[in-house]
């Protein structure tokens, strides 16, 4: 195990470092599962966690952003980010395994202020690790090969998850169910897994090689300022930090609206969020396939305006005639999500790091995700307050049709509540996106150029898979329609011959 960075890494090597990163992709997905999510809230619940305090438990991780900070200290003093980023994972983990463990050493179990306390160390040691992380993988994969490889990474990485998540809500719901007394054991026992697979992520990380990286030799606080002063990328984080305040404005408040106001039950809601998952691992392939062959701006120009139609499309969500009309525009709009998210995320992570210049990638980097971070924590806190505000105003928009039987009511529009954040949260995502314009990304090409190139893509693999005629009925009816009436006309000048 070779702890210090290599001047060259041979072929070899670098194929398996690379298996060794989806390795500690999938060990690392899968302690984020156990111990973070749905089962960290149920835990909370369990253990009498308040409204404030679940709250603080969501921002955390955005709120210890800042810390990555540290991280480009540590670069710049030892300029070693395996033994940093290995080192600082390993920290992370300890807090996750003290809260499986304490319960079986004092019998008062873990409380909610000692479960906040650990994880916000837990996530500062995770965000230092991390910012080393992304730095040492700016040199280690192959520019032209970032996006195929990092689609192949989430795309396992989700598949896990999903299994998992399955897996575990089932596991789970048994326990609550015949061993009811035993529910809070079972959240200890999967932060004590979690821990554990975590452990393995850092062992996967110390056989992975690190290419020597460049000295970096300015003050911490003028390598944070370069960013800013870089023109293309400070439209970036413009870009990007609108984007997630937009979002955030928005996303993180689905789950309420359809069980607070469509009244769906929990089960339906985490269905639809598995479709979300299925949909993004089915086309992430796809998005990173091409943002290798054309441009990460490309992609985003592309999935953004889908995703903001989806945002929107929750606020009239409500209109719809009947539950099973209901639950199938909630699924169409789950499926485009996972759709658009698959390719979004990927094109914003890669982009950064495409744009980052390789000795102060780690400065570029970690400025992105402190700024963009501080945009996800305000959103949500600016949505609680004007909550209450927009839950007793309602704008609705009708039109009477009168006739001999009386007079009809169509409703065009009905926003109340959330609804309202969702409208405003598209609308300031669709503004971020004229941003975008004016990032500038090596290799990037017209993006009616590239739709072309998908369109023509999608037309040749559906006649390979479904053959020629069934094709055209899908994607070119039109052609369909052309050749029948060129047969009707031949059959019919055969019969004025006859």
């Amino acid at each position: 195990m070779n702890l210090h960075p290599s001047k060259n890494i041979s072929s070899g090597q670098l194929k398996q470092g690379l298996n060794l990163v989806i390795a500690d992709g999938l060990s690392a997905e899968a302690m984020v599962v156990f111990t973070s999510g749905t089962f960290l809230t149920a835990m909370a619940l369990h253990i009498g966690a308040t409204n404030f305090q679940l709250g603080v438990l969501a921002a955390l991780p955005t709120f210890t952003t800042m810390f990555q900070l540290a991280a480009i200290w540590m670069v710049q003093r030892f300029n070693n980010r395996k033994v940093i980023t290995a080192l600082f994972n390993f920290l992370a983990r300890l807090p996750i395994l003290a809260i499986g463990v304490i319960p079986f050493i004092f019998s008062g179990g873990t409380t909610v202020q000692v479960l906040i306390l650990l994880l916000f160390f837990q996530h500062i040691f995770g965000d230092i690790g991390g910012a080393a992380w992304n730095s040492w993988m700016k040199d280690l994969i192959p520019g032209e090969r970032l996006g195929t490889f990092f689609s192949h990474r989430s795309r396992m990485a989700q598949t896990l998850n999903v299994t998992l998540s399955l897996a575990t809500a089932i596991s789970i719901d048994y326990v609550k169910t015949h061993y009811p007394d035993q529910e809070i054991m079972a959240y200890n026992l999967l932060f004590m897994l979690g821990g554990i697979l975590g452990l393995v992520s850092v062992g996967l990380l110390l056989r992975t090689p690190e290419p020597k990286g460049e000295v970096i030799n300015d003050k911490l606080f003028t390598l944070f300022g370069k960013p800013l002063k870089n023109k293309n990328f400070r439209n970036l984080l413009v870009f990007n930090s609108l984007w997630a305040f937009a979002l955030n404005l928005a996303t993180p408040f689905f789950a309420v609206y359809m069980m607070k106001t469509l009244g769906l039950p929990v089960a339906y809601i985490i269905a639809l969020g598995i479709a979300g998952q299925l949909s993004s691992i089915f086309s992430i392939k796809l998005w990173g396939r091409y943002s290798d062959r054309f441009s990460n701006k490309n992609i985003i120009s592309i999935c953004g305006p889908l995703y903001v139609v989806c945002i929107m499309t929750y606020a009239f969500t409500g209109m719809a005639a009947g539950g099973q009309m209901l639950l199938i525009t909630l699924a169409v709009i789950h499926m485009l999500s996972g759709v658009a998210t698959a390719g979004i995320n990927l094109a914003i992570s890669n982009i950064g790091i495409k744009l980052a210049p390789n000795n102060e990638a780690i400065a570029y980097i970690s400025t992105k995700n402190m700024l963009v971070a501080f945009s996800s924590t305000i959103a949500p806190m600016i949505a609680g307050l004007l909550a209450d505000f927009f839950a007793t105003h309602e704008l609705v928009w009708t039109i009477d049709l009168k006739s001999a039987a009386g007079i009809n009511q169509i409703q065009l529009l009905h926003l109340q509540g959330w609804s309202y954040f969702f409208i405003i949260g598209g609308s300031l995502a669709l503004a971020s996106l004229k941003m975008l314009s004016r990032v500038k990304e090596q290799g990037e090409i017209a993006r009616r150029r590239m739709t072309v190139h998908m369109r023509i893509g999608f037309r040749n693999r559906l006649r390979a898979n479904l053959g020629r005629r069934m094709a055209d009925r899908i994607y070119n009816p039109s052609a369909m329609v052309k050749r029948k009436v060129s047969k009707l006309l031949s059959e019919r000048r055969r019969l004025t011959a006859a």
